[in-house]
């Protein structure tokens, strides 16, 4: 992944905010057939509709973002940055990380 020096979270520190009181927001910015094959249960909204989706999402809520990989992820934080959401973090190394240290029986694509 390309570091934008964006900030990031680990699928070990979003896995451990999930299992608390205090859970982020998780959006989900791959497209809906790769949320069908693998997610965590966030808010799906693709990258490409983001921009025009953007009024779904809290800009003062604790969020998230992840795709497959983090790249995708990486765009929609800078992009929301942009916009005033102060506290939104990309998850490092997307689902398929997730897939690798937190969950291996999910399916990987």
């Amino acid at each position: 992944m390309v570091d934008q020096g964006l900030p990031e979270i680990t699928v070990e520190e979003l896995k451990q905010k999930l299992d608390s009181e205090h859970k982020p927001f998780v959006l989900d910015v791959r497209e809906p057939h790769e949320y069908q094959i693998a997610n965590i249960g966030g808010h799906l909204i693709p990258l490409g509709q983001l921009q025009s989706r953007v009024g779904e999402l809290d800009p003062d809520a604790e969020i998230v973002v992840h795709c497959r990989s983090g790249k995708r992820s990486a765009d929609a934080v800078a992009w929301m940055r942009t916009q005033g959401f102060e506290n939104v973090k990309n998850l490092r190394g997307g689902i398929l990380e997730w897939a690798d240290k937190i969950d291996p029986k999910m399916q990987k694509y």
